[in-house]
């Protein structure tokens, strides 16, 4: 909407990964800012790395927010990581969560995505 009012740039999904490898392998490494403002608030998102291996990557990006995206594979479920990422977002002071269940068109069994839900 802001683009459309000429206060903004829009950017797609994969315009946010700013190394070359990350838009190759459609992965988060670094974590990634986009930011723009409305006459009432400014808006900050952080594309921070799901991998383990990038944690501290992680506390980074979440020091800095106010509420955060939780995003879990519906076909697999949650990862070792997600437990402590959610954690870390909690001990960082991110007050609020939402948990995104992608890939949810890939999981036909109805009993299945309620346990993923229940589990996440």
């Amino acid at each position: 909407m802001l683009a459309k009012k000429g206060l903004a740039q829009q950017k797609r999904y994969d315009e946010i990964d700013n190394a070359p490898e990350e838009r190759e392998r459609g992965i988060t490494i670094n974590t990634a800012h986009v930011e723009y403002e409305t006459e009432k608030r400014h808006y900050a998102h952080v594309d921070c790395p799901g991998h383990a291996d990038y944690v501290k990557n992680m506390i980074t990006g979440a020091a800095q927010m106010d509420g955060a995206i939780l995003v879990v594979s519906a076909a697999d479920g949650p990862m070792p990581q997600t437990r402590e990422h959610i954690l870390l977002a909690r001990q960082v002071g991110v007050p609020y969560i939402v948990v995104f269940l992608n890939k949810a068109d890939m999981v036909d069994d109805p009993e299945l995505m309620e346990l993923v839900e229940m589990e996440v």
